[in-house]
């Protein structure tokens, strides 16, 4: 997801796409967010790790 979301941000940014570079901050930001809840031990979603 946060590979994806710089991917996303990467094309809005050379492409002059807003909404491309918008979701590509939420994904990337909702990736970090699982990355660290991950990290810290907490399971997501019934999974222990999320890959």
């Amino acid at each position: 997801m946060i590979i994806l979301g710089v991917i996303l941000i990467i094309l809005g940014a050379l492409l002059s796409i807003p909404v491309l570079y918008t979701i590509g901050i939420i994904l990337a930001v909702i990736g970090l967010v699982l990355w660290v809840l991950g990290a810290m031990g907490r399971s997501i979603g019934g999974r222990a790790h999320y890959y």
